[in-house]
């Protein structure tokens, strides 16, 4: 029989064994995706009119003031590597809502001068590897209360660009968030990783992994999340055995089977002699 009362170990298993596939997969598919700049300039950082400032805690915000300094500086200067970056942070942080009349019209001439809707296209086209990550991660542990989706953090009015397991959530492509662009900014600042965080909204419970994606030369472009609903583990998937087994039954199942090799030599000799598992020591 199982011991209930062990249940955590179930979530554990879940959700280290889907953060350390997708930070794996993810870590080498940012080094795959580096690219270099295509034109001369400088970083938006290095000018005076960054439009982020630090708030008396020392967070970083958002600031409409310095971004329409750039505006008018981009239009009249040119430097299409931080025109570029201003313009994905314009997009970011929903400037079009915010700017006036006049100002968006102004907007909207650096939006064409620096070919904004290039560098959307471009972005959503650099998303494509990670969509198809976030899908296949997400198609290998189904009906299991795990659900894991991309943020096109440069469109955040839709952000959620693929998602799989919605149902944790509810959610579905083109929905949007809010505040994740500059919370992710803070932790950035602070050194600081979204690991192994929990949520907690009325009565539901999850622990969650957000993994920032970053653009070169722009930055901050996007967000993989994976939420993990661990009412579901503790409540009703411990509830019986019969549960239980279904949780793995879903755990352990497999489309195909292949002919291949994914062991180091040690290791495959020791499987050929009769090793079953990573933790089991031949006599």
């Amino acid at each position: 029989m199982f011991d209930l009362s062990s249940s955590p170990w179930f979530t554990e298993i879940v959700s280290s064994l889907v953060v350390s596939v997708f930070m794996l997969s993810s870590g080498f598919l940012i080094g795959r995706q580096r690219e270099r700049r295509n034109a001369r300039g400088k970083n938006l950082e290095d000018y005076d009119f960054y439009p982020f400032v630090t708030d008396r805690d020392n967070f970083p915000e958002f600031s409409l003031r310095d971004f329409r300094l750039g505006v008018h500086y981009f239009l009249k200067n040119a430097d299409p590597v931080a025109a570029g970056q201003l313009i994905i942070l314009g997009e970011q942080n929903g400037v079009r809502e915010q700017l006036g009349r006049e100002e968006l019209m102004e907007y909207e001439r650096l939006f064409t001068k620096y070919k904004g809707h290039q560098l959307v296209n471009e972005n959503d086209q650099f998303l494509e590897n990670y969509r198809r990550l976030v899908r296949l991660i997400g198609c290998t542990f189904p009906n299991m209360g795990i659900e894991i989706l991309l943020h096109d953090l440069v469109n955040p009015a839709k952000s959620i660009t693929c998602i799989e397991g919605g149902e944790v959530t509810g959610r579905s492509v083109g929905m949007g968030t809010t505040s994740l662009v500059v919370d992710l900014k803070r932790r950035k600042q602070l050194n600081q990783d979204k690991l192994n965080y929990e949520l907690n909204i009325g009565a539901r419970r999850f622990k969650c992994t957000t993994v920032p994606v970053y653009r070169e030369p722009y930055g901050l472009v996007a967000a993989v999340c994976i939420n993990i609903d661990l009412n579901y583990i503790n409540d009703s998937v411990t509830k019986s055995v019969e549960e239980i087994q279904a949780f793995f039954s879903n755990y352990c199942t497999t489309a195909m089977q292949l002919d291949e090799n994914i062991l180091s030599r040690a290791e495959y000799e020791l499987a050929v002699k009769g090793k079953r598992h990573w933790k089991e020591a031949l006599g």
